[in-house]
């Protein structure tokens, strides 16, 4: 007993003189605890923040980084201050969640940085007037607007220092795991804010950046076709963020795209999942997390080609077409079976066609329809919408469609547009009083429509469509101008003939805008040819001169780019001409982009461009007053204004093989498009009437399609219209307002959505979707004389301010704004 208690005693000797014998052996089967580094803000300045760090019973941090130039900081230099061990927990990051973990205070190292950055309530008006001014950054709480100072350098140098330190005693620590409050926090949290340095930091080897060649190539593949919602959440998710796949644009998914934005993209906070924010995340993907990468884009690829497929088979004879209840069902159940159709107040009409269904209740606004009780077999019926509709969007849902298994196929046509020009006369007086003036001045002539809310409010016809003999007197009896009258559009030939088409035929599957121009013209090939895709021409950054005057061998390319035969022409584009600069270098509008562009369309269709467009464009919707080439289609010059009165002369200055001499009537005036391109070019060629090309616009309002007839989906639209990266006064092809950017096309008072575009005879046309309000302004400004002299000269036509578009336009949107 007395050994025992001897060897008792020894033990508890040791164990208390901490000299226990251990063997040590090393598992392979451990990890690092710490895993994440959080960087916060702290929202207040030093002292305050200690107060909060140190002494209250509620947050901590192992690290708080101070700011110079703060008062309440009194030491001489910045200095970082340790607040807990990074071996011990600290309350820094709450509830939270990041590629795959929750519990992060347990797995993390927090860094407070004194950040004056503050978040308070404002009345709606000054929420409205600070977001305008871009001075602060909108919160997704109502009304509640956070004001984000820059961080200081020297800070920042010291933020950099510690971090590079915590970096190397903690090794899984990897660069998607350097992450703000808000990434792990998105519905809760703002910090460190949209300030904070990421950039700066990655630049110093401190977490995730993208590579910017890799967002291109992303950005040029979505810009064609955004990937779904559902699979943008996924891909946010895989990246780190606590979502889930819903395929709505929910609250959470604004929540973590305004987090990701902040990070990433701070320079375009919106909430919203455009091309660029989908592209750099898709970019870090690549970089961190290749695995993850591929497999999304192969859900991308396949959701696409499902798209395609479906657009490509699919004829809509409405913006509403289409058999309920819906075969590809969501799984959230009120979802499916509705749709939202443009109407006005008192119009619409709504076409049943049953195939097996007895009953059905269909709604309109929530308010349920009486139709045919019991529903026949395989009949049609047509009912009037106009006690139901309102302007603007409209709700459609059908529910109870019986027996089960039964179908019936839903078409709401588009709205069509109502003459109302006599209700409206008065309220255009001081355009009518500045146009007549100008016409009393020697302005030619000229017509205006103006369509609001579906309805032509004015359409009127000034002046004369021709005043001169072809040797260049006065005619005794001018021609007079009328609302039928036939102008040659020019430039406006870009959009309401090539863009059209180009928009048709994406819409169909056919034409993809980021791809090669030689995937669609194989020997478009050489001196760089091979990089130019087709939005480069849409967008006018090829790098195309203006023009090339292949009408004239006296041209700034030399005689080998002299042509009046089509052919050679377009051989001559397609493998001959230079480019004047890079690539993406400088934009520059030319005539060359929707030369090639009016080729892709041929070469796609395998019809030439007047007959496509003529045929699948206008003859469907009823225009038969909008061809190219007019005088070989049955038309008769006296049916057209006149452009220039010597032909393409400029009054006897110029000469050229074959020049026109004799007034303009008829004929394309552009010398290209008539010499060269046998009177049908992307560019330049076709002839339209006021009437004709207020369709056009109203189709474009509807969301593209009038009537029974879809020319392509509104997505579609959305894609051509938006700004073009780097000058928002682009789309692709459209012209845009850009909040005033281009006040003599547009006015000062056209919204930042308005988008139209011009044409050298004098003709401008807007289309603003925010006012539902469309303005076609068609003159024959060049018919008139030339003043100047030889080298320097003018058309006296467009020294008038009807001729120079603007104050015309302005006086319309006073006349519509203002009553």
């Amino acid at each position: 007993m007395l050994l025992l208690a001897s060897v008792a005693l020894v033990f508890l000797t040791s164990c208390t003189s901490n000299t226990l014998p251990v063997e040590e052996m090393h598992s392979k089967n451990y990890g690092q605890r710490i895993k994440f580094l959080i960087m916060h803000y702290t929202g207040g300045d030093y002292q305050s923040s200690l107060q909060e760090l140190v002494h209250k019973n509620s947050v901590s941090s192992h690290y708080l980084v101070p700011e110079s130039h703060d008062k309440t900081y009194l030491e001489d230099e910045l200095k970082v201050l340790k607040l807990v061990n990074e071996n011990e927990r600290a309350w820094h990051a709450g509830s939270s969640y990041w590629q795959g973990r929750t519990a992060i205070n347990d797995q993390s190292i927090g860094i407070e940085i004194v950040n004056g950055s503050k978040c308070e309530r404002l009345p709606q008006e000054q929420t409205e007037l600070a977001i305008g001014q871009l001075l602060l950054d909108k919160k997704l709480t109502p009304n509640q607007i956070c004001f984000f100072p820059d961080y200081d350098p020297k800070q920042i140098e010291l933020l950099i220092e510690l971090s590079k330190e915590i970096l190397k005693k903690n090794p899984d620590i990897s660069p998607t795991h350097i992450i703000g409050h808000s990434d792990i926090a998105p519905q809760r949290k703002n910090d460190p804010g949209p300030r904070f340095p990421w950039y700066q930091l990655y630049q110093a080897g401190i977490g995730a950046w993208y590579e910017k060649e890799t967002v291109l190539k992303y950005w040029k593949l979505f810009d064609v076709q955004m990937p779904n919602i559902g699979l943008i959440q996924q891909a946010l998710h895989r990246y780190g963020y606590g979502i889930e796949e819903t395929s709505e644009l929910d609250s959470q998914t604004q929540a973590v795209l305004h987090t990701f934005q902040m990070h990433f993209v701070p320079w375009k906070i919106t909430d919203r999942a455009d091309e660029q924010t989908v592209a750099t995340l898709f970019a870090l993907l690549e970089k961190y997390m290749p695995e993850q990468a591929q497999e999304l884009l192969a859900r991308y690829e396949h959701e696409l080609a499902l798209v395609k497929t479906t657009n490509t088979i699919l004829i809509k004879n409405g913006q509403i077409d289409q058999a309920f209840p819906q075969q590809n069902r969501s799984s959230r159940a009120l979802v499916n079976d509705r749709a939202i159709f443009k109407s006005y107040q008192g119009k619409g009409e709504i076409i049943i066609d049953n195939q097996d269904a007895i009953s059905a209740d269909i709604f309109i606004n929530g308010e349920k329809l009486n139709i045919a009780d019991p529903l026949q077999a395989y009949n049609s019926y047509q009912y009037s919408l106009k006690k139901r509709t309102k302007n603007g969007d409209n709700t459609f849902k059908i529910e109870n469609v019986l027996p089960e298994g039964a179908s019936v196929n839903i078409t709401i046509p588009y709205p069509v547009l109502e003459n109302q020009t006599s209700k409206h006369k008065q309220r255009f007086i001081k355009i009518d009083t500045l146009i007549k003036d100008d016409i009393e001045q020697g302005f030619p002539g000229a017509v205006l429509l103006v369509l609001k809310d579906g309805k032509i409010i004015k359409n009127t016809a000034y002046g004369y469509a021709r005043k001169f003999a072809d040797g260049g007197e006065l005619l005794t009896a001018p021609v007079k101008m009328t609302t039928d009258t036939l102008f040659d559009i020019a430039s406006n030939t870009k959009m309401f003939a090539t863009n059209f088409a180009l928009m048709k035929l994406v819409n169909e599957g056919k034409l993809d805008t980021s791809l090669p121009i030689n995937h669609y013209l194989p020997t478009y090939r050489g001196a760089g040819r091979d990089l130019r895709t087709v939005k480069d021409i849409l967008t006018h950054k090829a790098g195309y001169a203006p023009q090339v005057k292949f009408f004239t061998r006296d041209n700034n390319l030399g005689p080998k780019f002299f042509s009046h035969d089509t052919n050679k022409t377009k051989d001559l584009i397609l493998t001959q001409v230079p480019f004047a600069v890079g690539r993406s270098t400088k934009r520059m509008y030319s005539d060359t982009d929707y030369m090639l562009l009016g080729m892709i369309i041929e070469k796609i269709t395998g019809m030439s461009l007047d007959l496509y467009v003529e045929y699948d464009i206008y003859h469907p919707l009823g225009l038969n007053n909008t061809v190219f080439n007019p005088l070989q289609k049955g038309f008769r010059k006296n049916q057209f204004a006149a452009t220039e009165i010597h032909g393409t002369t400029r009054g006897n200055r110029v000469s050229y093989e074959n020049v026109r001499t004799y007034v303009l009537q008829g004929e394309v005036h552009d010398e290209k498009a008539y010499h060269s391109l046998a009177g049908v070019a992307g560019h330049a060629g076709l002839f339209s009437t006021a009437k004709d090309m207020a369709v056009l616009a109203q189709a474009l309002l509807n969301r593209g399609g009038y009537g029974n007839k879809q020319l392509f989906s509104g997505k579609v639209i959305d894609q051509f219209v938006k700004p073009d990266d780097g000058n928002g006064t682009y789309g692709l092809g459209w012209r845009r307002a850009n909040n005033g950017d281009r006040k003599w096309h547009f006015g000062p008072y056209a919204s930042g959505s308005a988008y139209g575009h011009t044409g050298w005879t004098g003709t401008v046309t807007v289309i603003d979707p925010e006012h539902d309000l469309a303005i076609i302004l068609l003159t024959n400004a060049r018919h008139s004389e030339i003043e100047g002299d030889e080298k320097d000269y003018q058309f006296k036509g467009k020294q008038f301010e009807t001729g120079n578009y603007g104050s015309v336009i302005s006086l319309v949107y006073e006349a519509v704004l203002d009553n």
